[in-house]
């Protein structure tokens, strides 16, 4: 199965214009450091040293390899672009390897990496490689979509991650049914409110609130719903920002997305809440209390606090809340951005629909890398004019041994596995009836398994001594997709027993219709 998505990888990035080759798997450290990604890859970098102690990694990734060798061997702009790519095993120390071959320390990778003069053809590379993947997982008979994705470790510009749908998945996807926009959860721009806020009537109060540490808490004892009261965090404020820390406002039924909180500047990246003395010292009140109104903080709202009216929110005291509170009235509006993660039923930020959120398992991801590995290790090239520039980079890579892995969470029922036609073990099962007792359903049988073989058709014999039960029981663990079942009966009436793995009932093939199935499953 390995070697059948491989074949599948390999067909469509030679289609697309990709040059194989094979890289070393231990990497020189000192390119890491040249990269900048030594200490900041972290202990998932397994790193060693060789008889003389000069240090190696083994490699998770080849972005500096690479690099390393477009530099010694590309010297004219008349060399790009250029994509090369390898299928080669790949190790990452991972924390807690599990659910088996998914999140593996050792696993098969192909990746890619390519070298251009401008974006603009970077641009045009990075479409070429989103069509390639398209038709690598369309091939393989996978249910997926393609999301906008953060860069991560990696680095870069534009990132697209490929996810095969599975209810299993690691991963949250927003998406849009009325269209193709689908970005993962912590990407996804969440729209602001275009309902008008209400109108402001009667006073806010300040009440006891002396059971109430949480929102839960807060909307038991007091009737209300989440999305009537707001939540108040404090973390910890950059450099660009005139104070220690800094408050984000949310919505109580709103969760607060890290990476979008890390982009804005006045956050610290990574984000980092304050502890609860710090807390307590600025604000004088715990982080059960906490609200907006007269709060010795830099503020910044979510854009869904905005369209509140009438809410309830922490007093900055202990054991107390403000209920039936303004904006503008109670309260200045603060600085609005983007904080929190998308909710299924919320605008599609595309305007087409409202968004569904579905499970997903990542299989592949590309990068627009820019020169964030060119510049730091000084691959440049002469342009038309004759000068060094430096060479704008993509990295492409599909885990072969993921694929595997989302391919089963996708395709299976209460039997066994469903394997999609392109990558089962075998396309075909055979299964003879009594063939020691009939030599004419043995004989028929071998034949129709050689005819298979010399059309092309991955197809296997089950002759073993076992009940058809059994036989049955195991080519629908295993998850071959067509069984075609020989017997003297069927024989005698002129036709073969045909099923497929997602079919309820078996039918019969009339023996003058069979080499026309055979021909489909070629």
């Amino acid at each position: 199965m390995l070697k059948k998505v491989e074949a599948i990888v390999r067909e469509e990035m030679n289609s697309a214009g990709g040059v194989e080759l094979l890289m070393p798997t231990i990497q020189p450290t000192e390119l890491w450091q040249e990269s900048g990604r030594l200490e900041q890859y972290g202990p998932e970098l397994l790193r060693l040293s060789d008889r003389h102690e000069r240090p190696f990694c083994y490699g998770p990734t080849h972005e500096e390899v690479i690099t390393d060798l477009a530099r010694r061997e590309i010297k004219s702009y008349k060399q790009l672009p250029v994509n090369f790519y390898q299928i080669q095993l790949k190790f990452r120390d991972e924390i807690r390897p599990r659910f088996g071959v998914m999140r593996a320390r050792e696993f098969v990778m192909k990746d890619a990496y390519s070298f251009h003069l401008d974006a603009d053809s970077l641009q045009n590379t990075y479409e070429a490689m989103y069509r390639a993947y398209s038709n690598i997982f369309t091939r393989l008979g996978l249910r997926f979509r393609a999301v906008h994705a953060d860069t991560g470790s990696i680095g870069g510009n534009a990132s697209h991650e490929f996810h095969v749908l599975a209810d299993s998945g690691e991963d949250a996807i927003a998406f849009c049914p009325d269209s193709d926009y689908a970005a993962n959860v912590e990407l996804a721009e969440c729209l602001a409110p275009s309902a008008e806020r209400p109108t402001a009537t009667a006073a806010m109060e300040k009440t006891a609130t002396p059971q109430a540490k949480t929102i839960e808490d807060l909307c038991q004892q007091f009737d209300l719903t989440a999305s009537q009261t707001i939540k108040t965090l404090i973390v910890e404020a950059s450099e660009e920002c005139d104070a220690d820390f800094v408050a984000l406002l949310l919505r109580g039924d709103h969760e607060l997305n890290d990476i979008k909180a890390e982009k804005h500047p006045w956050i610290k990246a990574p984000l980092s809440f304050a502890e609860e003395k710090a807390i307590r010292k600025v604000v004088g009140a715990g982080p059960g209390s906490l609200g907006p109104i007269n709060l010795p903080l830099p503020v910044i709202g979510d854009r869904a606090v905005a369209s509140l009216g009438g809410f309830a929110t922490g007093a900055n005291e202990d054991g107390f809340h403000w209920f039936g509170a303004h904006w503008e009235r109670d309260v200045d509006l603060p600085e609005l951005a983007d904080l929190r993660n998308i909710q299924a039923g919320d605008p599609s930020p595309d305007g087409a629909g409202h968004i569904e959120i579905v499970r997903g398992i990542e299989v592949g991801h590309i990068f627009q890398l820019g020169t964030k590995y060119s510049e730091s290790m000084g691959a440049t090239v002469l342009d038309e004019n004759g000068k060094d520039s430096v060479m704008t980079m993509g990295c492409y890579g599909i885990g072969v041994t993921r694929v595997i892995a989302a391919a089963i969470e996708q395709n299976h029922d209460n039997k066994g596995i469903v394997w999609p036609d392109n990558i089962a073990p075998f396309k075909l099962a055979i299964v003879p009836l009594n063939q020691n007792k009939s030599e004419r359903v043995r004989d028929y049988a071998e034949e129709l398994y050689r005819q298979c073989q010399s059309k092309g058709i991955d197809v296997v014999l089950d002759d073993r001594d076992a009940r058809p039960g059994v036989k049955f029981a195991d080519i629908e663990l295993v998850g071959i997709p067509h069984r075609i079942v020989v017997g003297d009966r069927g024989l005698d009436n002129g036709a073969l027993e045909y099923k497929g793995r997602g079919d309820a009932d078996s039918r019969d093939i009339p023996l003058d219709q069979l080499d026309e199935l055979l021909q489909s499953l070629v």
